[in-house]
């Protein structure tokens, strides 16, 4: 990661801050919307020397400028607008870092354009706009996904099994798009059922998005607090959708049991705990997914498996139809080649066990000096199993992968 200095003098004390601040070495010393507590923490950044990422300083500037040029029409005074970056906030870089991005012709960019839109409004919903916000989150998912399931996959699992930034909005929309591909598994369910279920998983964490991301950058163990924040979470998520404005019940009882819904068929069950199932099983699979600070990403047959069996280690009819949606080796996942090779899954194949991918590390272990697609159909170039995130220390574009596709 690229990283630039800044000056932190204008920083305010327990105030959020619009961007991660980071040493040197890219290390994140405060999280993006998180706060410095006290003057002395303060003098010890400024002592340390702060960085943020390309990307950050690029939104912060823009964000800088179009305060200035807001201040300068309402013909605020110089002194005032010589300081206009003391005014600049979070939402404002957020939406800078989403304009330029969304405008980008890769899907990785217009990906995380989205989930740059959905942590701003799960952030910091308001009545008044939170039913339209997760409408046009709802629609633009919908269009980038009717562009191809499988660049959506690659974009969002590479995403979760390598970013830690504003990952409850990340794991949302991941598992969004997830269930929206394992719900056309189901010939059964109307239609209707499929807007009701994208939303609820988009907003399922709404009363702990704030935790949510604390804990992923969290060493320690949950604290009694924490934990009680998590165990009631469904429940307050859902009644603060219902202070929200939204009225739809079953995008309410959805989220409300997303933790609960028990093992078995789903045709005994309600709507909303059919629904909420199927959010529980990718909710489980995409977690699995992820890194914390405290644990490695799991691989992706073992994020598999979990979703796969149910709690009394039966076949899941629900984590089923998610394997079914993404493929036993997901786009987005690594897999180790019988040549020794270890390689990013592109797309699906015709064959489960035979996907195409493109080799990035050689069999000597060195980092190829561009990915190389390989065809899996062959015995020498074969799958011989999945690779952990953290044991491939290479950095990827994933414009460049693609290209590839």
């Amino acid at each position: 990661m690229a990283v630039v200095p800044i000056s932190i003098d204008s920083v305010r004390i327990n105030q959020p801050v619009p961007f991660a601040l980071r040493d040197s070495t890219g290390l994140v010393l405060v999280a993006r919307g998180g706060a410095i507590g006290t003057e002395d923490r303060r003098q010890q950044l400024i002592e340390r020397g702060v960085f943020i990422d390309n990307a950050d300083a690029d939104a912060f500037k823009k964000a800088v400028v179009g305060k200035m040029d807001s201040m300068v029409r309402d013909n605020t005074r110089l002194g005032l607008i010589a300081k206009a970056e003391d005014e600049v906030d979070a939402a404002a870089v957020e939406r800078n870092m989403a304009t330029p991005r969304a405008r980008r012709a890769d899907t990785q960019a217009t990906w995380d354009g989205l989930a740059v839109k959905m942590a701003t409004a799960l952030r910091e919903p308001a009545k008044n706009d939170f039913l339209e916000r997760i409408s046009d989150i709802d629609n633009d998912l919908l269009g980038l996904l009717a562009t191809g399931a499988d660049a959506a996959l690659l974009s969002l699992i590479y995403s979760a099994s390598t970013e830690t930034q504003k990952y409850s909005a990340r794991h949302a929309l991941l598992v969004a798009v997830i269930v929206e591909l394992a719900a056309r598994q189901f010939q059964a369910w109307p239609p209707e059922w499929r807007g009701p279920l994208r939303k609820a998983a988009i907003t399922m964490n709404l009363s702990m998005t704030t935790l949510q991301d604390q804990l992923t950058l969290q060493e320690s163990v949950t604290s009694p607090y924490q934990r009680e924040q998590i165990a009631k979470h469904a429940k307050q998520s859902a009644i603060a959708l219902g202070d929200l404005g939204v009225t739809d019940e079953l995008w309410l009882k959805a989220v409300e049991l997303h933790h609960t819904s028990p093992p078995g068929p789903l045709a005994p069950m309600t709507p909303a705990a059919q629904l909420a199932r199927l959010i529980r099983r990718a909710d489980m699979f995409s977690a699995r997914l992820s890194p914390r600070k405290s644990r490695h990403a799991m691989t992706a047959t073992a994020a598999a498996r979990a979703a796969y069996l149910d709690e009394n280690q039966q076949t899941d009819e629900a984590g089923t139809a998610i394997i079914k949606a993404t493929g036993i080796y997901p786009p987005g996942c690594f897999v180790k080649l019988a040549t020794g090779e270890i390689a990013v899954v592109l797309k699906r194949g015709v064959r489960a066990n035979a996907p195409l991918v493109a080799s990035v590390v050689g069999s000597s272990g060195m980092q190829l000096s561009k990915p190389m697609t390989r065809d899996t159909r062959h015995k020498t170039h074969e799958v011989s199993g999945t690779a952990a995130p953290h044991d491939v220390k290479v950095r990827l574009s994933i414009a460049d992968l693609l290209t590839l596709s």
